[in-house]
């Protein structure tokens, strides 16, 4: 992974391969930023005029690439827009657009606005991100290896730039191994495998770790998950990953839906919807990363992730529409669409993680084509049984960077979730508010009493499209920074 630091030298003279500055939008010309003015004398007065001419204006993630012939010590000068807004998103993108370009060049130095600590550590972090790549996979030399060494240039020092760098790199490592993850083939990556990857790093994390194979899963009455991994011939896990503070006063449960591979079952999805279902899993990769996050960051929480793990394929063993299935929460459901299986995994992961008597849960999922309908591909959906709770967790995915929006959950949407035969069925036999549905199903498995919040990131966990800022294409390692951010929320309450 990339290397950052912070360093207190001058830009003009910093002896590096790229130097990364930014621009502002201006009315004639763009406008250099802090860490860029500096340079404008060395480049005669005539730097922003240089890059007007280019047909750079300094708009938001726009990159603009210009040979210094000694006029720096950085032979290369890489002017990176801010647009007109001001803030630590704006840094962040900024500073992964610059990194992401400068792939294959061993060592970049960052100019943007680092004078306060949150600014530092939004570039930094940013420009990790930015950094990342997954060539695992390629066998050509077109590979190009992410910048190896960052240096941001900050007036900052000591402990607190070594506290900054930590964070940074402690958060853009959770997110790393969550796009990884998301990223891995399901020919690599199947629920066995998924939890053996856990169980390796919970040991090196000092994690406590339980995994739940098929055969305890049937024993324990867990047929949400059973049900939904019958038909594969690898069978599915539920994996508890359990971090302890010794100063904590709060307990927070994540529950991540994770199907390593979704053909839809017996209601099997069109191909062109399948192909990138290799990231259904990427809600549990989400706990995953936030658990390891939150125990490399020390906040002073307990932390609980339970990663429901299945492979939803169509064989002779795999479960049929209008089968019916026994919770482990007790309640009964009619299963009328075998591709509505990310919510019916979910219910035994939240029946169990209540067991924990958490003060908060909260489910991570790709859960529903709905979501994407309503919201987009990078807005993820907020669902609550409190309100407060929904703020709360809208605000942390905001400040983290993370687009979400708070949704409700219409009490007269349940009754298109009953079922002849059972407690409840799997699916609204309408297809509106499909987003909300799945929802409202999900709170029945959450006891009464029991703070709840559900994510449904179904579009911003993968990337179908080019990268923009600091998001790659294919996984993005969506909602991991929020539940660190929701540890971190709770530890100072």
């Amino acid at each position: 992974m990339t290397t950052v630091r912070l360093n207190s030298a001058d830009p003009v003279s910093f002896d590096t391969d790229a130097l990364i500055v930014g621009f502002r939008s201006g009315s004639e010309a763009p406008l250099p930023a802090t860490g860029a003015e500096a340079l404008d004398a060395a480049f005669g007065g005539k730097l922003a005029a240089s890059l007007t001419a280019a047909g750079f204006a300094g708009k938001p993630g726009e990159i603009a690439k210009v040979p210094t012939f000694g006029a720096i010590t950085a032979p290369l000068l890489v002017a990176v827009g801010l647009g007109d807004k001001n803030d630590a998103e704006t840094l962040r993108r900024a500073a992964g657009a610059a990194a992401r370009s400068l792939a294959g060049t061993a060592r970049a130095a960052i100019a943007l606005p680092a004078g306060s600590a949150a600014d530092a550590e939004a570039v930094a972090l940013g420009a990790l991100l930015g950094a990342y790549g997954f060539s695992r996979y390629r066998t050509g030399a077109d590979a190009k290896e992410p910048v190896a060494e960052l240096d941001v240039l900050s007036p900052l020092g000591g402990e607190e730039a070594a506290g900054i760098t930590e964070r940074a790199t402690a958060l853009a490592e959770s997110v790393s191994l969550v796009r990884d993850l998301v990223n891995t083939p399901p020919s690599d990556l199947w629920p066995a495998k998924f939890a053996e990857i856990a169980e390796q790093a919970a040991a090196k994390a000092g994690l406590s770790v339980e995994v739940l194979d098929e055969k305890q899963l049937k024993d324990g009455g867990y047929g949400g998950l059973i049900g939904v991994g019958q038909g594969s011939a690898n069978p599915p896990r539920l994996v508890r990953l359990s971090y302890t503070h010794p100063e904590a006063a709060k307990t927070l449960a994540f529950v991540g839906k994770g199907i390593t591979f979704d053909s839809g079952g017996l209601s099997l999805k069109p191909s062109a919807s399948m192909d990138w279902m290799k990231s259904d899993m990427g809600g549990a990769a989400a706990v995953f990363g936030a658990v390891l996050g939150i125990a490399r960051l020390g906040v002073p929480v307990n932390a609980v992730g339970y990663l429901c793990l299945a492979e939803n394929l169509p064989s002779g063993t795999a479960q049929r529409p209008s089968d019916v299935i026994h919770s482990y929460s007790g309640k009964t459901v009619e299963v009328l669409d075998t591709d509505a299986e990310g919510r019916l995994v979910l219910m035994d992961g939240l029946a169990r993680a209540a067991e924990d008597s958490p003060d908060l849960i909260v489910d991570v999922a790709t859960l529903t084509g709905a979501q994407i309908v309503a919201l987009g591909w990078r807005t993820a959906g907020v669902m609550s049984n409190d309100d407060a709770v929904r703020e709360l967790v809208v605000e942390a995915a905001t400040a983290a960077g993370e687009g979400a929006w708070g949704m409700p959950l219409p009490e007269e949407l349940r009754k298109g979730l009953d079922s002849p035969i059972a407690d409840l069925a799997n699916l609204h036999p309408e297809r509106w508010g499909g987003m909300l549905t799945a929802g409202i199903f999900l709170k029945e498995f959450v006891p009464d009493g029991v703070r709840w919040a559900h994510i449904d990131m179904a579009g911003p966990a993968f990337n179908k499209g080019e990268p923009y800022g600091y998001i790659p294409k294919g996984g993005t390692g969506a909602i991991t920074r929020t539940l660190i951010g929701l540890a971190e929320r709770h530890a100072s309450i």
